[in-house]
């Protein structure tokens, strides 16, 4: 039997980056790579092996041809996209370190999604064989062609039975269009079956905070996010599940991450990790996102496993260049799932390569690659190290 298909629906843009660490100031270069929330998650989605179909409105010309090849070199399902509208939103990253913080300057105005407008997709096509829906606040933010567009979406899926998670993803430089975040996101999260969000977006969205914590201070109770999460089902009593993920910023290169899942009865934690260096924050949220929906399509009603599987997602997602979480299911797990079975107490070493002598063809392992191995392997083993640091690069 065929495996029926996620379908998510926003805008993807074109990242330019300035090389490694450096200032808008003193770039002479940038890097360019596609991303945006939902494409991340589709992304993400098809390396676990799901079929995706992602929906979005690019410009007929080689930068919309490019950004679609992007997304099918994934085995993202691309048929849907609509072509339309004269640009492709832009946004410049300027990646922080240690105590500065990152910089975002958007460059969407009148792109070929901030002009779609509702009747422009035709739903019941898109959603034919589907089984679930997903977009994310930052959808609406963008114009109200788009919020109503979305608003057009998630009344058919829901009148065609398919689950509908959302992300509420509050963006506070994109609601600019007429209407508050509150206003639209409330009507739209009233057919979602699924919410899910970081630390803040209840509160900057709809007033809920989470009584007693100060995000700023590195340090996210997990517990006190239990009161945000009933709060959500009261004021949207169509939601079955509420995910929360937890990030504790104690620089711009360190910081700690886990995440909460609440389904009415029972609340569950996860882990906390320690992510040391940052490679990439970017899509951290949107790696949570794709590790919740295939958790919820292949785990059945083990939640707390489906949790445990998103915040490594997240987590792992720290480690890799890019928007979008570039993994496989079973990426290193093999191996630290192995030692584990033996002893999860048993020393684990992880060594960089240094090539000399008649290796000298081979590459010294990049810190990066170090640092992933390291993330997964403890979530297996207690007594993990990395050995060699001063050869990484």
């Amino acid at each position: 039997m065929k495996q029926k298909k996620v379908v998510t629906f926003g805008e993807i843009m074109l990242r330019l980056s300035p090389p490694g660490f450096l200032r808008f100031v003193q770039a002479r270069s940038f890097e360019a790579i596609y991303g945006g929330g939902e494409a991340n998650v589709a992304i993400a989605l098809a390396n676990f092996g799901v079929p995706v179909d992602y929906v979005t409105r690019l410009p007929p010309h080689e930068i919309g041809d490019a950004c679609i090849n992007y997304l099918r070199q994934f085995g993202v399902g691309v048929d849907k996209i609509i072509r339309g509208g004269e640009r492709i939103g832009i946004y410049f990253l300027e990646v922080g370190a240690v105590q500065r913080g990152s910089k975002v300057i958007y460059d969407r105005a009148n792109s070929s999604f901030a002009t779609i407008k509702p009747g422009m997709i035709d739903w019941e096509k898109v959603f034919s064989d589907a089984c679930w829906f997903h977009w994310t606040g930052i959808t609406p933010a963008i114009s109200e062609g788009a919020a109503e567009t979305c608003l057009e979406a998630v009344k058919k899926a829901k009148d065609m039975g398919l689950t509908v998670s959302c992300d509420l993803n509050y963006r506070s430089k994109l609601w600019k269009w007429g209407k508050t975040a509150g206003e639209v996101m409330s009507e739209l999260v009233k057919y979602a079956d699924i919410a899910m969000g970081n630390e803040e977006d209840a509160e900057k969205v709809f007033g809920i905070k989470a009584p007693g914590v100060d995000v700023l201070k590195g340090k996210v109770e997990a517990e006190k996010y239990l009161y945000v999460a009933k709060k959500l089902m009261e004021k949207f009593p169509n939601l079955k599940k509420v995910a929360i993920t937890l990030r504790g910023s104690i620089s711009a290169s360190h910081n700690t991450w886990s995440g909460v899942l609440y389904d009415g009865k029972n609340f569950y934690t996860a882990q906390t990790y320690d992510i040391i260096p940052i490679v990439d924050r970017v899509g951290g949220g949107d790696a949570f996102a794709a590790g919740l929906i295939y958790g919820f399509l292949k785990f059945g009603n083990d939640l707390q496993r489906i949790l445990n599987f998103a915040v490594a997602c997240g987590c792992l997602k720290h480690t890799i260049f890019g928007d979008a979480a570039i993994l496989s299911v079973e990426e290193v797990e093999k191996i630290a799932e192995f030692i584990a079975s033996l002893d999860p107490d048993i020393p684990y070493s992880l060594l960089a390569f240094h090539p000399d002598f008649k290796m000298l063809d081979m590459p010294v392992t990049t810190r990066k690659h170090a640092y992933k191995c390291y993330e997964v392997a403890k979530k297996y083993l207690r007594n993990v190290n990395i050995g060699n640091v001063f050869l990484l690069w």
